[in-house]
Order: structure tokens, then C-alpha cells, then sequence
């Protein structure tokens, strides 16, 4: 009776070792289900339009939405989440290279044409000698700013080309512009306390400013910064990702952006 008991104890216990030593099923729902983290116009607004194309082809994806653009790369690099829609090729290189990850661009979505926008002026010819200008305080984005103020001649470059250019490399600044560095979600709050802030279109849609009416200067559709879908290394070839990158690709796509945005973000492919 002892040795059966042991016997039917080690079978058990066999039995649960295996049992703990299972692999997942890779069919399970969890594996067709793709967490994506994005900011909330237009990057989410997109994901959501092409969801239920995804859902027919059995692809979920989890749209985690995020106001500012750190933590974005920052849970995908640590592998909590996926991939991310949210970035310019300059503001990934700049970030990897700030904080040691190794995200990578997978496919080139739209471009969100950065504007210049006041409260108290109807033109930047009428911006006064000593105005306070507000820039995004991220490298790459002030860059972009500094750029766009440059090709409109209100200030002058060192190098006009430099997309990481700073306030240290303005080489003329004719009507003594003051510079305020301010995280991006923070510019449309703040247009009523400056003269004139340049805010990325997605924050600009999010505080119901049209870029296309309310900038006082805006980049044209040739503007090389690029919002992307962005991975690692080891998904970057993931199906699913893939799955993802072609969806936000189409002529559907193409479509959706110009009825929603109005020429604020413009096809990219």
C-alpha cells in the first residue's frame, strides 16, 4: 500500500512538472493581438480607423495611447509594448542615441507639417522686436522649429540644413527674439502666454487648431520628417508587425487622412 501511494505520488508529481514545462499554445489569442503605443491624434485615430480591417484578417491590435513621446520608446524598448506610431526619423536617432536602445524604423507612415502658431498676431511680419517664441524643448523637434523659422527668414541658421540645429547655433536673430523651451504637450496651453509657439501637429489637432488655417507658417509636403512604426531588432520581421505596416499603408489610409486631416497630415507613401 506504501509503495502504490508512492507511486501514484511520483505520477502525480510527474504529471504536474509536465504540465508546468508546457509551451504556450502559439495559436492562442495572445499571439494575434499586437500592442501598439501612439499618441492620441492623428496616430491612434489611424490605428482605430484600420482596427477592423486588422480584426477581418486576424490581427487585434492593443492601442496603448501616450501624451507625451518618451515612455512610447521607452516600453517598447523594455519589450512591455510592441512597436510605436508616433516619431520622426531624427527624434528616433536622437532618442536611441540619448539613452542607449536600439529601436529601428520599419515603415514611414505620413508627415505632420510642424506650424507656427499665435494668439496675438494674424501674420509673423507682425510678431514685434523682443516677441517670446515657444519651441519644443527635444532636440530633434526644436531643430525642426528653428529650421522652419530659418526657410521663413526670421532668423538665420549657421548651417540651415542641420536638422538637431539649436538656439546656440542661430547665427542672426533680427528682431531679438526670446526663446522658451517647453515640453511639446504643454505649447497649446501656453499660446496665450507667449507671442508665437511652433507646435507639432498632433498636439495642435488635439487642442482643435487647424493647421492648414491657423498657422502662420507651416513645412510644405516636402518636409523630410516622416512619422514611422517603429519596432526592435527581434520583431521588426514579426507577421503581425507586418501585418501592421501594410495596413497603415493603403489607399484606404491615404484617403481617411486627407477627409479627416485636410492636408494637417499628408500620406507619406
Amino acid at each position: 500500500m506504501v509503495a502504490r501511494r508512492a507511486l501514484v505520488a511520483l505520477s502525480l508529481a510527474a504529471l504536474a512538472l509536465s504540465a508546468c514545462g508546457q509551451k504556450p499554445d502559439a495559436s492562442s489569442s495572445a499571439s494575434d493581438t499586437l500592442t501598439v503605443a501612439a499618441t492620441a491624434i492623428p496616430h491612434a485615430e489611424v490605428l482605430e480607423f484600420i482596427k477592423p480591417k486588422l480584426a477581418e484578417q486576424g490581427l487585434k491590435i492593443d492601442i496603448k495611447v501616450f501624451n507625451d513621446y518618451v515612455q512610447p520608446n521607452t516600453q517598447v524598448a523594455e519589450k512591455r509594448i510592441d512597436v510605436s506610431y508616433f516619431q520622426t526619423l531624427p527624434y528616433l536617432e536622437t532618442f536611441n542615441k540619448d539613452r542607449g536602445t536600439n529601436l529601428i524604423a520599419i515603415k514611414g507612415v505620413h508627415i505632420e507639417p510642424i506650424g507656427a502658431y499665435s494668439a496675438r498676431f494674424k501674420s509673423i511680419a507682425d510678431l514685434p522686436q523682443g516677441a517670446t517664441v515657444a519651441l519644443p524643448n527635444d532636440a530633434s523637434t526644436e531643430g525642426r522649429a528653428l529650421l522652419l523659422l530659418s526657410r521663413n527668414n526670421v532668423i538665420t541658421l549657421k548651417d540651415p540644413a542641420n536638422p538637431l540645429a539649436s538656439l546656440k547655433d542661430i547665427a542672426a536673430n533680427p528682431k531679438g527674439l526670446k526663446f522658451k523651451e517647453l515640453e511639446g504637450a504643454t505649447l497649446p496651453r501656453v499660446l496665450n502666454q507667449v507671442d508665437l509657439a511652433i507646435i507639432n501637429t498632433n498636439y495642435a489637432l488635439d487642442a482643435k487648431l487647424n493647421p492648414s488655417k491657423d498657422a502662420l507658417l507651416i513645412e510644405d509636403s516636402k518636409s523630410p520628417y516622416v512619422n514611422y512604426l517603429v519596432g526592435r531588432p527581434d520583431n521588426k520581421d514579426d507577421p503581425r508587425v507586418q501585418k501592421l505596416a501594410a495596413a497603415l499603408t493603403t489607399p484606404e489610409v491615404a484617403a481617411f487622412m486627407a477627409r479627416k486631416y485636410e492636408g494637417a497630415v499628408v500620406p507619406a507613401f
